[in-house]
């Protein structure tokens, strides 16, 4: 099985990028069934679990679809092709986050990692990963 994007956690840390988008996001419940319908309000993500179909949209589109359009979540995207075998990043994240007293939810991608972070400390959200990336470039430099 071949392993796509980068395993080494320091080296992850130390190089990653992360940017903040403009817009905001909620994440919304639907019934599995409503699959196709969702469609039309362009869904960043999807996840099917057994109570519902999670969904994951701008606020426009939420309300839009007649959803819940609060609470916000501002997306940090990482611009480091991260593994989905890496071990420890999403921990590292995670905890940085944390430390700042910042909720995280967090979606790896096939590509790159993305934080869900609410609206109000969006800012300080990227203030803090930036400084994690700047301490494991430190140590690894």
């Amino acid at each position: 099985m071949a392993v796509h994007g980068g395993t080494d956690l320091q080296v992850l840390l130390a190089s990653m990028e992360a940017s903040l988008s403009e817009e905001s996001f909620v994440f919304a419940s639907f019934p599995n069934s409503d699959m196709m319908k969702l469609a039309a309000f362009n869904p960043l993500g999807l996840f099917w679990e057994n109570e519902g179909l999670t969904a994951i949209l701008s606020v426009a589109n939420a309300g839009k679809a007649g959803v819940e359009t609060e609470p916000g979540f501002r997306r940090i995207s990482l611009a480091v092709h991260s593994s989905l075998e890496a071990v420890g990043l999403t921990a590292a994240l995670s905890k940085a986050l944390a430390d700042a007293g910042i909720s995280a939810n967090v979606v790896a991608a096939f590509y790159h990692d993305h934080i869900f972070v609410p609206d109000d400390k969006a800012e300080a959200a990227l203030t803090a990963l930036n400084e994690l990336s700047l301490a494991a470039g430190a140590v690894s430099g």
